[in-house]
């Protein structure tokens, strides 16, 4: 943990929506908005989010309470006495509301909204049912309102019914709304009294932000709390766009349950790339369980995960596991400098711990580099020659008597190589520990370089804990191994995306291509398409298929297959055909004319005996081998067309090796897909075999995607698998394909 008070670490989709049960309000809205400024994307998906002004939420400067009670045990009461501490604290005038009372805690009480003695910013409703308020509140052009009631979309279809209806009155309204289904977070006491960048926090469960709130305690400041509840208006989006403009913020740590919409998150998390704000976020439903356990609490569709991992990757999101992982990277991210370089020196009083601590880092991802002889050399000055200096550095026992513990530790931050410094101390050990936790804070003064101490006695009441270590702002202290090295992580991978991250939105397609009406004219409202017709697609999009007739009769076929060209292969093509392999219908290596007749025979047959009706039988070009592979597209419900690639065949749901990324993406993003399959090496040559057309792989699914964004909620999926991707140079051809149209 950075501790202390100073330093500077420093197609319309309306459809879906409606379909998919999300709510439309705020969605429609910023999409009215995108479109007034000719702001969408070629399948009408806005490009651009406004950035809510919540400066009058957080730092209003007059409050109604809606409901407010000074009796004593009533809830209302305790919430109205917080929310006066609240106003008097950020200087805002406080107006309590009840029809029945003439005063509330000595402050005179309005009977109701129409009758406040000025325009406020601020409604806090203290009432079970805010749907009659909303009306009375844009009459009084309040802009903003919170309701704490519950018993909405977290309780089934009817509270969702009953969400919807208030949603709805909001968006008439023009206030904006924070819940319902929401609590006091908003209006927690902060401290003033710390310095440097801060935490601005979002949770969707209030409870979940207690641990990121108390790093305060240890000296990290936290500058808002936004608890989002169930989302009928303002959401998570808003305030991580809102909060990536704030000065003060250094990074943004969520938690999140489910997301109202995937495009305005991703537009939102867009922001803070090109602002260089980190986001790091707890998002669960990664199981079935949590997936349910999250629809059921906040009424919000958490979405398919793999999609949800994915699309947070594009945008720079750090997702975490723990709440503990939450507190650790944030606070880091918010603190931390940029780094030098992206070397890792462990330098330990044990060769125990900087070998177990050096095995887990080197296992996440770290880089630890091999010291330079020269500066081995250096080090020995110090160091008695039989430890290990290469790195991690074991000193054998930190000196305590004299000046060369900082010399060591000076050294090893002045190699170019170095960007970050770990020193996992296992236990206290005093006086070694304490003066080595004092040389660090000392050395970490005067570099730029990120300096960590991992302290792991479970007592934590150690001075040289407590004080030294988190009395420094330029040491980020941790309690354990694992969330040092996530932490770690994340910051030096942050700084990598932020450095070359470039919009997508800014290149995304606004007008459709010359391809679309080519497409157009071939899909079918929900069918499915033949192989045939799927071929056409993609060649409209200029991916290359085999040669290929699609023939009715023997004849035909022995006439395809000369002009095709020797060999050849036969598949049945119908509109209700998605796995013909497993029924017979595929024939491959056909080298004569009478085994083409026969096969039509066969073919034919099958498809009589199965049932299954035909438009015809394709004869196509025999395709060399190279690298099965698969590309296609799919729907997801939160956020709309996504594009998958990997291995590809008849083990695709086998292997279960792939990557997928939402549109818009680019280049970069397409090769980031092929490092992330386990069986890339195949892509490279294996077994003397030569390396593939990569180029020609990244192209198809570059094209691919651009297919997904003109035909949009169009095209219900797309299966190009086989897709042959060749020997460098020479291309990659979609041996099949399916298409369902919706």
């Amino acid at each position: 943990m950075l501790g202390s008070t100073h330093g500077t670490l420093t197609t319309d989709f309306r459809a879906r929506v409606v379909a998919c049960g999300e709510e439309p309000y705020a969605i429609v809205h910023s999409m009215a908005a995108a479109a007034a400024e000719g702001d969408l994307d070629v399948s009408g998906r806005p490009l651009h989010a406004p950035v809510p002004d919540l400066d009058r939420f957080f730092r209003p400067e007059s409050v109604a309470v809606i409901g407010a009670s000074d009796t004593e045990g009533r809830p209302n009461t305790g919430i109205t006495r917080q929310l006066i501490g609240w106003a008097e604290r950020v200087g805002a005038r406080l107006h309590p509301v009840h029809p029945s009372r003439k005063s509330v805690f000595g402050r005179a009480c309005s009977p109701s909204v129409a009758d406040l003695p000025e325009q406020v910013d601020l409604a806090v409703l203290l009432v079970g049912d805010p749907l009659p308020v909303i009306e009375e509140l844009a009459q009084a052009k309040v802009k903003f309102a919170v309701a704490f009631a519950s018993g909405f979309a977290e309780t089934g279809e009817e509270g969702a019914a009953a969400q919807a209806r208030l949603a709805a009155a909001v968006e008439r309204s023009g206030l904006r709304l924070l819940g319902p289904n929401t609590n006091l977070n908003a209006f927690e006491k902060f401290r003033d009294d710390l310095e440097g960048p801060a935490i601005a926090l979002i949770t969707q469960s209030g409870h979940q932000g207690r641990p990121v709130y108390a790093l305060q305690e240890l000296g990290v400041r936290l500058s808002h709390w936004a608890p989002t509840g169930n989302e009928a208006d303002l959401e998570t989006a808003d305030f991580i766009s809102y909060f990536s403009q704030r000065p003060e913020v250094g990074a943004i740590a969520c938690y999140v349950e489910g997301l109202k919409d995937g495009r305005s998150f991703l537009l939102a998390s867009d922001r803070a790339a090109r602002a260089g704000v980190p986001v790091v976020a707890v998002k669960v439903g990664r199981t079935e369980t949590g997936a349910r356990m999250a629809a059921s609490h906040t009424g919000k569709l958490t979405g398919a995960d793999q999609v949800v991992d994915a699309a947070m990757r594009q945008f720079g999101v750090i997702r975490v596991n723990g709440l503990d992982e939450l507190q650790d990277t944030a606070a880091l991210l918010a603190r931390a400098r940029k780094p030098q370089a992206d070397g890792v020196v462990v330098y330990s009083i044990s060769g125990g711990t900087g070998a177990h601590f050096s095995d887990l880092a080197t296992g996440a991802g770290l880089k630890i580099p091999t010291l330079s002889e020269e500066k081995q050399r250096e080090l020995h000055e110090w160091i008695p020659d039989y430890l290990n200096v290469a790195n991690p550095v074991d000193n054998g026992g930190h000196p305590v008597g004299d000046w060369r513990g900082r010399k060591i530790i000076d050294a090893i931050l002045a190699d170019p190589a170095v960007g970050v410094l770990i020193c996992p101390i296992t236990g206290p050990f005093p006086p070694m520990s304490d003066k080595l936790a004092q040389d660090l804070v000392d050395a970490a003064e005067t570099t730029d370089k990120l300096v960590c101490v991992v302290w792991g006695s479970p007592v934590g009441t150690e001075d040289a804990y407590r004080t030294t270590l988190l009395g420094s702002s330029r040491v980020a202290t941790f309690r354990t191994f694992g969330n040092c090295i996530t932490a770690v992580n994340a910051y030096l991978d942050h700084h990598r995306f932020a450095a070359s991250y470039r919009s997508p939105f800014d290149e995304a397609p606004r007008t459709p291509s010359p391809s679309f009406r080519k497409a157009q004219a071939l899909m079918r409202p929900g069918r499915q398409l033949s192989e045939h017709t799927a071929k056409q697609l993609l060649r409209a999009y200029g991916i290359r298929v085999p040669r290929e007739q699609l023939v009715t009769s023997a004849a035909a076929a022995v006439r395809a297959a000369g002009q095709v060209g020797y060999p050849v292969v036969m598949k049945a093509s119908g509109t209700r055909l998605a796995h013909k392999t497993e029924l017979g219908l595929v024939k491959v290596g056909l080298t004569s004319a009478s085994q083409v007749r026969d096969t039509y025979r066969e073919l034919t047959d099958i498809a009589r005996y199965e049932g299954v009706e035909l438009d015809g039988i394709l004869v196509c070009q025999m395709v060399e081998r190279g690298v099965e592979m698969m590309v296609g597209v799919t729907q997801d419900a939160l956020f709309g067309p996504t594009v998958t690639v990997g291995l590809g065949g008849v083990l695709v749901e086998v292997l279960h090796d792939a990557a997928v990324r939402v549109p818009p993406f680019g280049e970069d993003q397409a090769r980031s897909m092929l490092g992330e399959l386990r069986g890339r090496a195949l892509l490279e040559g294996v077994r003397g075999g030569p390396p593939v057309d990569v180029d020609a792989l990244v192209e198809v699914v570059l094209r691919v995607q651009r297919m997904a964004l003109e035909l949009g909620d169009d095209l219900a999926e797309l299966d190009i698998n086989p897709l042959m991707v060749l020997g460098r140079g020479q291309g990659a051809v979609a041996l099949d394909a399916l298409a369902v149209c919706r």
